[in-house]
């Protein structure tokens, strides 16, 4: 399953759980209020039963002064429940039949207990129900998914054809008339839909099972060299690292081009790329155009630029989400942007 189909299955888990949770709540609170009173009443019935015939064997009797009480009423005091009734031929007393408190509130308890065991089971059976109407939910969403994919899939498949054609054309043009401008433009044409292609593939699989060892000093002058060809007015400066991975290659090549190729593509002319690593950080600094709206770069289709269509830098978030890598990004508008990927998880030791 997919990142954003387990976050669209959470989320519609919760939104339907809660919903069922809360109404039930609300039902079974009131319930209680319900079953309280309804306790209250057979307890004043008892007392009124007992005010006749003064035989009560789980209520106290006592005779209290007449203050402002009121008659056949239920009392809630401190430590005791009590009824006052009238005495026929008294004019000064009332009589008050009473229960400890502490027995009533073993009974409150009782009902407590009762009513929770059954809104813990009615829970259970709304997160059972719950979970199944996500899944249900979930299965367009899920094949609207899969027909993206595969269409996807069949249009880099036939990419390749016209590529391949363009590619072999611009080499013999190449060899015919030497160096020209027009040729190396449309050879940067190619090489970008070429790095679409790639970051397409990339989106659609899943790497974080595929891993090998490779150094990752030799991996970025690879990288470095690749791209040279393409920002000839650009620095690219890269201090020694020592350090070996175990991660996916294919996918860590992904994020490197892209992290690379954007630090060329939008920097200044004669402008510099530093790569270095700090501690367990990977430091790709360029002294480029900045970034207005840093936390937004991640989003797909987000771009500030006119060049590009917004989707490299969500495809570099997706790789190193599912690599363990984790990235900041810090930028300056005329001065430059600064990638920090935290490399501890798939440093080898």
């Amino acid at each position: 399953m997919k990142r954003v189909e387990k976050e669209s299955l959470i989320k519609s888990f919760l939104l339907f759980f809660l919903s069922q949770a809360l109404l039930l709540s609300a039902i079974f609170y009131l319930n209680f209020q319900k079953e309280q009173k309804s306790l209250d009443e057979q307890l004043f019935s008892k007392m009124r039963i007992c005010s006749f015939s003064l035989h009560c064997k789980e209520y106290k009797i006592d005779f209290v002064a007449k203050k402002n009480y009121e008659l056949y009423k239920l009392y809630k005091e401190d430590n005791k429940l009590s009824s006052y009734f009238p005495i026929p031929g008294s004019t000064k007393n009332y009589l008050r039949i009473y229960l400890q408190k502490s027995k009533y509130e073993k009974r409150v308890a009782k009902i407590k207990k009762s009513m929770l065991l059954e809104y813990i089971l009615f829970l259970f059976v709304s997160a059972l129900l719950s979970f199944l109407f996500a899944i249900y939910t979930l299965k367009p969403m899920r094949n609207a998914l899969y027909l993206t994919e595969e269409f996807i899939k069949d249009i880099l498949h036939d990419f390749n054809t016209p590529l391949s054609t363009l590619r072999l054309n611009i080499s013999m043009l190449s060899q015919e008339f030497g160096e020209n401008t027009k040729i190396y433009r449309v050879e940067n044409a190619v090489q970008n839909i070429l790095n679409l292609q790639l970051n397409l593939r990339s989106y659609l699989h899943t790497h974080a099972s595929q891993k090998e060892y490779f150094r990752l000093y030799e991996i970025l002058q690879e990288r470095i060299e690749s791209l040279k060809i393409n920002f000839k007015e650009v620095a690219y400066k890269i201090e020694p690292i020592e350090y070996n991975l175990y991660t996916n290659k294919d996918a860590f090549r992904r994020i490197l081009d892209n992290l690379l190729s954007n630090a060329g593509k939008y920097n200044k002319k004669g402008g510099k790329v530093f790569i270095r690593c700090e501690k367990e950080f990977l430091i790709i600094e360029d002294t480029g155009k900045g970034i207005k709206n840093p936390k937004r770069i991640f989003e797909r289709f987000y771009k500030e630029q006119d060049r590009g269509i917004g989707i490299g830098l969500h495809i570099v978030k997706k790789l190193c989400d599912e690599l363990g890598i984790m990235i900041e990004v810090h930028s300056e508008v005329g001065k430059g942007t600064t990638f920090r990927l935290d490399l501890c998880k798939v440093i080898k030791r």
